[in-house]
């Protein structure tokens, strides 16, 4: 109707200092507590249900996803944390493993003409039903709800305030805090369950806790920048690259222990540079794509 004018919302002023650094440590105990709740309530639901192997993982992976994702959605818009339609999803997810994938490719391709790694004892069905298998368990247990917990609602409430460097180095302290923080939820809920406590600190049975907080943290970066490289739903290319990632490792790094259908070997010293490599190329790639997507989307962030 001519002369009606319709009031915009305005928009919401920026958060408070204080106000963003609680979103983001609250996105981050979402994730603790979603992976806590998963691993220590998982096996009890699991073995109540008569379920093994994969279903087991399952129910337990589904358990993360469950608490993490719709929490979030409660407390922030879908596409403020980076979601969007499934047009722009889907190529967003498909940047993220295609980009991945194929420079996790070249650099232990690379790796594997100079000596570092030693590919043996292939099996392809096996190979084929573990990327299908682990896929799913790692979209549901990690991928999805670590990259709505933090690189969605802990990054984006950090960006608003921050900027976008101080809120990549604020989404990845977060982060950091999440394996061990998440064990002693593990370790409550099994004692609650009457289930046997497992491993607690701040990182994985086995591993050193800084090498294991030094490759979190290139990940976590990697992850961030996979985000901030394309302009509709940019959460899903940094699930895509999530999920990729932990294929690549788990196959080259833990392959027979995982049963992934090879076996691969690797040679003392500088092979175990190739995984924070191929990570540091990875995000590389990623702001290049980044400096492409701002000349066609202007404005975005």
């Amino acid at each position: 109707m001519t002369g009606l004018h319709i009031r915009q919302p305005a928009p919401s002023p920026a958060p408070t200092a204080a106000g963003a650094m609680g979103r983001a440590l609250a996105g981050g105990l979402i994730m603790a507590v979603a992976l806590g709740v998963g691993n220590g309530l998982g096996p009890v639901l699991a073995d109540a249900a008569g379920a093994s192997g994969l279903a087991a993982r399952l129910i337990a992976a589904a358990l993360v996803t469950v608490v993490a994702v719709p929490f979030v959605l409660r407390l922030s818009h879908p596409r403020t944390v980076g979601f969007g339609s499934p047009g722009a999803s889907l190529r967003a997810f498909l940047t993220g493993v295609g980009v991945t994938a194929a420079i996790a490719a070249l650099v232990l391709g690379a790796g594997t003409a100079v000596g570092l790694l030693v590919w043996q004892q292939l099996d392809f069905v096996t190979l084929v039903d573990f990327l299908v298998t682990n896929a799913v368990v790692a979209f549901l247990l990690e991928a999805l709800p670590e990259e709505t917990t933090l690189r969605g609602y802990t990054w984006t409430s950090l960006r608003r305030r921050f900027g976008p460097a101080l809120a990549a180095l604020g989404t990845t302290a977060v982060f950091l805090l999440v394996p061990g923080t998440s064990t002693l939820v593990t370790v409550g809920i099994a004692r609650l369950a009457g289930d046997e406590p497992g491993h607690m600190g701040i990182a994985p049975k086995g591993q050193h806790p800084v090498d294991y907080l030094i490759l979190l943290t290139v990940f976590s970066l990697t992850l961030i920048a996979a985000r901030a490289a394309v302009g509709h739903a940019p959460l899903w290319a940094a699930i895509g690259t999530h999920l990729t990632v932990l294929t690549v490792n788990r196959i080259v790094l833990q392959g027979e222990d995982r049963d992934a259908g090879v076996t691969v070997e690797q040679a003392p010293g500088d092979a175990v540079l190739l995984v924070p490599l191929y990570l540091v190329v990875v995000a590389i790639a990623f702001l290049a794509c980044r400096r492409v997507t701002r000349r066609h989307t202007p404005g975005e962030k």
